[in-house]
């Protein structure tokens, strides 16, 4: 039997708790749910899609500002070339389909990752995510595809090495927020919260500067399976947290 997606419209975070500004999703465990439920991994990956509809729409329904998701690794140019090529796919359903009541809901489309080795129309496609919405202000989308956490450190680096070179900055100049400035994700705060779904424990090159002091979640459930009712429960998770950053806890001597 196949399980319905957790999705109750009733779905709501605990009254009292903190909410976060932006959370980080990493969307893993859709080749695993179509082999539980008999499916080809194609399948898997269309449910995906639908899991990341229902958690857009319950994100801005729970008033949070950010949301960040994990779409495709540069690690996953390793899977088979059939499997990269239906991810490419689903990107274009996505935004073929969502793109209009994504801008008429007043949602800013951010895409962070590299262009290299993209094909031109995705490429193009990705551009016109972010150019048809960015003007947009109630709810601010980022999308990480083509997207390695080192590697974007690395060219957040070689950015800050060509602008010493130049004499554009001096050497005492360069710090975190420097640093920072230069990456991707340079207009979104860090995320407060990362969750990642798919019964695994890491965050396999996800937005390994910006999360240095999120709260992390991992939740045995399949991304397939994810929605409103999944992300309260992760919500509720992290208020009940104490955050310190490296801080006393509050009263502690």
């Amino acid at each position: 039997m196949t399980p319905q997606p957790a999705s109750s419209e009733d779905a709501q975070p605990e009254k009292g708790g903190s909410v976060p500004v932006h959370v980080g999703i990493i969307m893993d465990g859709n080749g695993r749910w179509a082999s539980r439920n008999g499916f080809p991994r194609s399948v898997g990956h269309e449910r995906g899609v639908e899991a990341l509809r229902r958690t857009v729409r319950a994100a801005q329904k729970f008033g949070l500002q950010y949301l960040t998701v994990y779409s495709f690794s540069t690690e996953n140019w390793r899977r088979p070339v059939s499997e990269v090529s239906a991810l490419f796919t689903l990107l274009k359903t996505f935004v073929n389909r969502d793109l209009e009541r994504l801008k008429k809901e007043g949602v800013r489309i951010s895409v962070f990752g590299t262009r290299e080795g993209l094909p031109d129309d995705i490429a193009q496609l990705l551009d016109r995510a972010i150019h048809e919405t960015c003007e947009n202000t109630a709810f601010n989308l980022g999308i990480a595809f083509n997207y390695g956490g080192r590697e974007e450190i690395a060219r957040a680096t070689r950015q800050v090495a060509e602008d010493l070179k130049a004499g554009r900055i001096g050497a005492a100049e360069i710090d975190e927020a420097l640093l920072a400035g230069h990456l991707d994700t340079s207009g979104f705060p860090d995320p407060d919260l990362i969750i990642r779904t798919g019964e695994e424990h890491r965050l396999s090159n996800f937005l390994v500067w910006q999360g240095a002091y999120a709260e992390l979640v991992f939740m045995d459930v399949l991304w397939p399976e994810f929605g409103e009712s999944y992300l309260a429960d992760a919500l509720d998770t992290f208020a009940s947290r104490e955050r310190r950053f490296g801080g006393l806890k509050s009263g502690a001597a």
